[in-house]
């Protein structure tokens, strides 16, 4: 069961809500009586009230509660006792039951909690004033459970109220209930899903090496299974039939920690990496349980809904859905699959403790009017004021709620008491979170800027932090890059983009840049703005993550094939469009331009116009690309993406990043599904490559993709080696693994 809250649209949701107000088993709300108007007219006094909110529930959707919140200090209660900072007022109503229907069972416990996990996760509330009537019972036994204490009677105009209090702590310590999500019948599928996808990339990085059986289907590690093997060693294994050779059930955990020396995992990692393991199975036991839009759904829905709709994380990596440090209410406030709308919190840092950077055409002054607009502004200009500082003196730089709350507020207390760092409240733009996770969508506006942020949770391998050191060259590059693609004749006819990460912004004030010493704590508090793709789009264009190509839904529908049957197309001609608008520019970039991009799923956003990907947006520019190159010239400011490497490893730009990378998964999808055999699949692949060839007979050859074989460059086992730090940042490409050589699907067609 998923709860959310929205703000009342009055135009909306009136009549519903005078139903509820004016039922009989609201008496305590005041309103029986009244009419459709004077409800109406009550809460748009509400909506003008800027010390007072209401709030529409859904459970699944589906409207059944109504939410208030206040500030105590400017409501009658401001005589009944010392108002606090952080002090917020509340009221609920739960919508009665249809004629008929039943009842559902825990419905107002489930509305309790949701509501007041909604207040908490504004990190300026602190504690929850409630006054009920003290003639309902019912309520003050449903505040009790979620740790409600009355401190005494109060006489209000209208009623005589239990005064009552819950702070963040109290909350905290009430017993939830049962996670709805970890049930023996999800936490099956999970383990089913996650062992099979251990045994086929394990088996593809040749760690393991299952066996065939007299019968049909394979054996390993205790483990009998049923499954289609491919080239480039893929395995596409049936979770279905997955059988313990001792009859018990599948466990994905037991299955990692019976192999952890087979895996090579460090002794004092496997702790952690058994935590990443467990975390990806809670993760996708959310997922199987909340899941709102199957394939055929998705394929009609908008970004934001696909986004949120992701199953799978990474299509290589075992353990990655890891963010560890998230406890179940961040993951229902900020995972990508939670869809919940987050507000971000605003920091001033000083100007003489902190860089911004800018890209071409861009000023900070104008930036900061454009994104957070003359309201905020003057808002944060009028705070910064009240403590006796200058607004002159600051810049402005968003955080994740979850970092302001867990790191910020602690790890940098001295800067904030020294008014080096001033938190400012949340701005009034809502975000979604995207699969990357420390990225958020701008849901109001969105033609403004995704925002990128630091958070501190450990995830696949890295703790998710950003440097503000090392994004100084961020817009730099990104410009670079943008003029490079922007400039060529080719790229251009393949549609292709980049979305600029166009500012970036960092505090370095703190003790741990002036000790001298590299820590993650240098990592904690600094953000980066990047283009949106929206204004950019046709009309009858919309847009989906290519991770999406790979996604299965809880019935085991592809999204891929699901595309392909809404196209009208044939099968080859719908995979050939999408390899021009993707493979081809990668060929290209890494021919004429030596550009390597990190080109996985996540990172190309597809633009479709009939149900197909005719071109994309590439992003996570700065981090991720890399000119392969020592000749080529580059500005000063951006030398660090040049690497000196072999023409081998060049071409694993293709051959590991796509091919292998992500070409292979989605060619098994299409396979299994009936869609279009693997050989063609790559035959298609192979005259994509050619035809680039033939339109470019100077770059023909230059590093010859089309050698028989290529470097098994493994993930896993970077993972695997160091779940904390898969690889060193300033030299991804010695940080390598290699297991062997794959042969070239493209070859020889």
């Amino acid at each position: 069961m998923t709860y959310t809250l929205e703000p009342l649209d009055l135009d909306a949701h009136a009549e519903l809500l005078h139903g509820w107000v004016t039922h009989p088993r609201s008496v305590y709300w005041g309103m029986r009586g009244a009419s459709v108007e004077t409800v109406r007219k009550a809460y748009a006094e509400i909506a003008g009230d800027p010390h007072h909110d209401a709030w529409l529930g859904r459970l699944d959707g589906e409207p059944v509660f109504l939410a208030e919140t206040y500030e105590p200090a400017h409501s009658e209660l401001a005589g009944q006792y010392r108002v606090a900072d952080g002090d917020v007022g509340m009221h609920v109503l739960v919508a009665p039951p249809a004629p008929g229907a039943t009842p559902k069972h825990g419905l107002t416990s489930g509305v309790m909690r949701a509501v007041m996990s909604f207040i908490f996760a504004d990190p300026r509330a602190h504690r929850v004033v409630v006054e009920p009537d003290e003639r309902n019972a019912a309520i003050a036994r449903k505040n009790a459970e979620v740790g409600f204490v009355e401190e005494r009677r109060v006489q209000l105009s209208d009623k005589v109220a239990r005064l009552s209090f819950c702070t963040r702590a109290a909350y905290e310590r009430t017993a939830p209930e049962p996670p709805a999500h970890l049930t023996p019948e999800t936490m099956a599928v999970a383990h089913r899903r996650l062992v099979a996808k251990a045994i086929a990339e394990f088996s593809h990085e040749r760690i393991l090496t299952p066996q065939p059986l007299p019968g049909g289907g394979f054996a390993v590690h205790g483990h009998r299974f049923q499954a289609h093997r491919y080239g480039l060693e893929h395995w596409v294994v049936d979770a279905d039939s997955l059988a313990r050779d001792d009859g018990g059930p599948v466990d994905a955990m037991a299955f990692v920690a019976g192999l952890a020396g087979t895996l090579g995992i460090p002794d004092k990692l496997v702790g952690t990496y058994l935590e990443e393991i467990a975390a990806t199975l809670a993760g996708a036991a959310w997922k199987h349980h909340h899941e709102r839009l199957d394939a055929r759904a998705l394929v009609h829905a908008d970004f934001q809904a696909i986004e949120a709709a992701m199953t799978e994380g990474h299509p290589g990596f075992v353990a990655n859905n890891g963010r560890i440090g998230f406890g179940l209410a961040d993951h229902e406030a900020y995972a990508p699959e939670a869809g919940q709308p987050v507000r971000l919190v605003w920091l001033a840092v000083r100007k003489d403790e902190s860089d911004f950077t800018a890209g071409e055409g861009v000023s900070e002054d104008a930036f900061y009017a454009a994104e957070l607009g003359p309201e905020t502004l003057d808002r944060f200009g009028t705070r910064l004021r009240g403590l006796g500082l200058d607004p002159a003196d600051y810049r402005f730089l968003p955080a994740h709620p979850w970092q302001w709350e867990h790191k910020h507020a602690i790890t940098f207390a001295p800067d904030i008491a020294r008014r080096s760092i001033v938190p400012l409240g949340t701005g009034n733009d809502r975000y979604r979170a995207q699969q990357s996770i420390r990225t958020f969508f701008n849901t109001d506006r969105p033609d403004r800027h995704y925002v990128k942020t630091a958070l501190a949770i450990q995830n696949m391998g890295f703790l998710r932090g950003l440097s503000p050191t090392y994004m100084r060259a961020t817009p730099p590059i990104n410009d670079w890059v943008a003029d490079v693609v922007r400039g060529d004749d080719t790229l251009r006819a393949c549609g292709f983009d980049v979305l600029r990460e166009l500012a970036s912004a960092g505090y370095t004030g703190d003790a741990y840049h002036r000790s001298g010493f590299v820590s993650a704590h240098q990592r904690m508090l600094a953000a980066l703005w990047r283009e949106s793709p929206l204004p950019r789009l046709a009309p009858g264009e919309r847009l989906a993550t290519m991770a999406s190509l790979l996604h299965r839904d809880r019935s085991g529908r592809s999204l891929a094939a699901e595309l392909v049957a809404a196209s009208g197309l044939p099968a080859d001609r719908w995979v050939a469009t999408y390899l021009r608008a993707y493979v081809r520019l990668v060929v290209h970039c890494i021919l004429r331009h030596d550009l390597a991009f990190m080109p996985h799923g996540e990172n190309l956003i597809l633009v479709l116009d009939g149900h197909v990907p005719t071109r994309v947006f590439m992003k996570d520019i700065g981090e991720e690309v890399a000119v392969m190159s020592t000749e080529r010239p580059l500005p000063a400011a951006i030398e660090r993406i040049r690497i000196d490497v072999s023409d081998d490893v060049k071409a694993l730009a293709l051959h590991t990043d796509v091919f292998d990378g992500f070409l292979r998964h989605l060619a098994g999808i299409l396979d299994v599904d009936g869609v279009l055999p693997w050989s063609r699949f790559w035959t298609l692949v192979a005259e994509c490559v050619a035809e680039h060839g033939a339109d470019h007979p100077e770059l023909r050859g230059r590093l010859a993709l089309d050698r028989p074989e290529f470097h098994h460059s493994c993930l896993n086992r970077l993972q695997l080696r160091n779940t904390l730090q898969m690889v060193d940042l300033t030299d991804q490409a010695g940080s390598l693994i290699f297991a062997g050589t794959l042969v070239n699907p493209i070859a020889a067609r």
